[in-house]
Parts: structure tokens; sequence; C-alpha cells
């Protein structure tokens, strides 16, 4: 991967910090007074985000955004803001098709994470991850030290590497993110308008109750022993949603490593698999059905199996997807209950 020169830091740029650091602010995000139309311009700023316990102050609109991780790069798409990023990266899956020319219009920075390097190249005035990783010394440098250089820079609240600030896994939770994110670029209609479209969703997939009645393996990676869904995280709040029964639910974790024998012994109704670039949803169907004792399971022989993107599944705004597309395979196996 060729690196490319980093950019001197715009006079500007530094003069709004130095700014910041002398006036300061305080108060929730403050709304866009060009609510209205959703321009980028004309609104009330600073604005101040806040999660894991670091504070992120926008002087004005972003307009060379970079998203990494795939959840935010999705996250600024559901916003429509893909006219205001200058590079995305890491990918687990792929965007859906309602996004994909959005997503396409803008530059890939890298397959996985860009070196800083590539990503100052890009003179971003906004970064934006879903994980903690994204802000280590050999990628973005951390929040703090973009923030010195100019560019603020958010990390969703689930992303925290301190697991204790993490918000407790909820669709409100999200949204919130969303609500955010919104915030920082001057549009938030966009984010309550968002809100209320996967609200409703969401209640019809609750209205509906696809799973209930079943019980079900959450499986995401894993062959000497199962990661699973466990009962605190997006594979919890799915099966919440369709009214199934989570194997691992009394698991106080969003993954975590589950066994085995525990699977035989529940033998669920259903497994839902992640199906991820990296640990493909028939990869892990052809292991269950070449294990001479995972093969015996009720869901095995019988082919319930419900497949769900990985990006799907994880805490972000792709989650009521993931519980529509489970709510619909669900009706399609027609199970007893």
């Amino acid at each position: 991967m060729r690196s490319r020169p980093v950019p001197p830091v715009p006079a500007a740029l530094c003069g709004a910090v130095l700014g910041l650091v002398l006036t300061g602010c305080a108060g929730a995000p403050v709304a866009s007074d060009a609510a209205a139309t959703g321009s980028p311009t004309g609104g009330r700023y600073p604005v101040e985000i806040e999660s894991c316990g670091h504070t992120t102050t926008i002087s004005t609109p972003p307009e060379r955004a970079v998203t990494l991780n795939q959840g935010a790069t999705e996250v600024a798409l559901a916003l429509g803001l893909e006219d205001r990023l200058v590079g995305t990266a890491y990918l687990d899956d792929a965007v859906p098709p309602r996004w994909r020319a959005a997503y396409e219009s803008v530059p890939v920075l890298a397959r996985e994470y860009p070196q800083r390097e590539e990503l100052l190249a890009a003179a971003p005035d906004f970064v934006y991850a879903s994980y903690a990783s994204a802000f280590d010394a050999k990628v973005a440098g951390s929040r703090t030290e973009l923030e010195q250089a100019g560019t603020p820079a958010y990390l969703s609240p689930f992303g925290c590497d301190d697991a204790a600030r993490q918000p407790r896994a909820s669709f409100d939770a999200v949204w919130d993110e969303v609500d955010a994110v919104a915030a920082a670029f001057g549009v938030p209609e966009r984010g309550e308008r968002l809100r209320r479209e996967q609200e409703d969703r969401l209640a019809a997939v609750r209205e509906e109750g696809s799973g209930r009645g079943l019980e079900a393996l959450w499986f995401d990676s894993g062959r000497r022993a199962p990661l699973v869904g466990g009962g605190a995280g997006g594979p919890q709040l799915v099966l919440d949603a369709v009214g199934a029964e989570n194997v691992f639910a009394d698991v106080d974790a969003d993954w975590a490593e589950g066994s085995w024998e525990d699977v035989v012994a529940a033998d669920p109704d259903v497994i839902v698999l992640a199906d991820a670039d990296w640990d493909r949803a028939r990869d892990k169907i052809a292991y269950l059905r070449r294990d001479p004792v995972l093969s015996r399971l009720t869901a095995v022989r019988e082919g319930r199996f419900v497949t769900v993107p990985f990006s799907a599944s994880t805490v972000g705004v792709r989650l009521v997807d993931g519980a529509a597309s489970v709510a619909r395979q669900l009706d399609d196996l027609d199970l007893e209950r």
C-alpha cells in the first residue's frame, strides 16, 4: 500500500480549534437553523456530541468527512450525507442496494483501515468510526490528536474500548447515535425522519411475532467452540423483536464463546447465521452438516437456517433491517409452534 505525503493542516482549521479552546461551549447538540431544508449552511454552531467519555466539538458543518467501518458509513448514507464524504473504509459485507449508488460515489480509501498518511491525504474535516480500533496510532490516531490538528472525530458509543462506557444495547440507543451524527452535520430533521421510519418498521415486526414459540441459536463464527449471540447485543434485540427465545439469552454480552454441548442440549428450533466476508454463512452450514454430532440437531436435519448479514446483526442503523429479514425468513420456514 503506497503512502502519500501528509498535507499541511489548513490555517483556517487551526484558527477554529484555537477559537474553541479560548471560548469553549456547553450543552447538548444544537439543532441547525436549516432543519427545514437539510441545508449544510446557516445552522447554529458550535455543536457538541459526546461518546465514550469524550466530547467532540464541531465548529462548522463537515464538508469533507471520512467514515471508518461499515456501521459509520451506513449511518452517513442513511442520512443522505454521501455528498459530504471524501472517503470510506472497512466493509464487513455488502452495502445494501438502496445505498449502493451513494456508496459507490465516495472514494474507498482502503479495503480495511487506511494508513494514517492515506487518511490525512484526504484532508478530512470530520472522522467518524464504529470501533475504537479505528483511532489506533497506526490508523487515524486518537480523537484528541486529530482534534488538536483541527479535525473533529466521533466514535460510536457502541465501539468504546471501555465497555463500562457503552450504552445498554437498544434500538433507542441506535437512534440516539444517528441523532448525534445528524446534529453534527446540521441535519437533525433527517435523523428524526429516519427514527420515525425505523420505529414504524420495528413495530410491524413486533406485531407480527414471526418467532413466537421458537428457540433460536445465533451462530456468529467459530468451529472448536461457537461464538454466539448473547443476551446484551444486536442478536438479542433482533430475536426479541421477532418474539423468539435466544438459547444464550442469559449470557450478559453481545457475543460470547458458547459450547456445543449447550447447543446440543437445547436442540434449537432454528439457527440464525451471521454472513460476513470473513466467515460465510454457507461455510458454517457446511460445517454443521459435516459434524457427526451437530448434524443431528433438528434445525440442521430439517434445514432450518436463517441468514443475516453481519452488518445487520450489530447494534446500528441496519439492525431493523436484520429484524425484518429474520421475520421474513421465519415466515418462509413455516414452522409449527
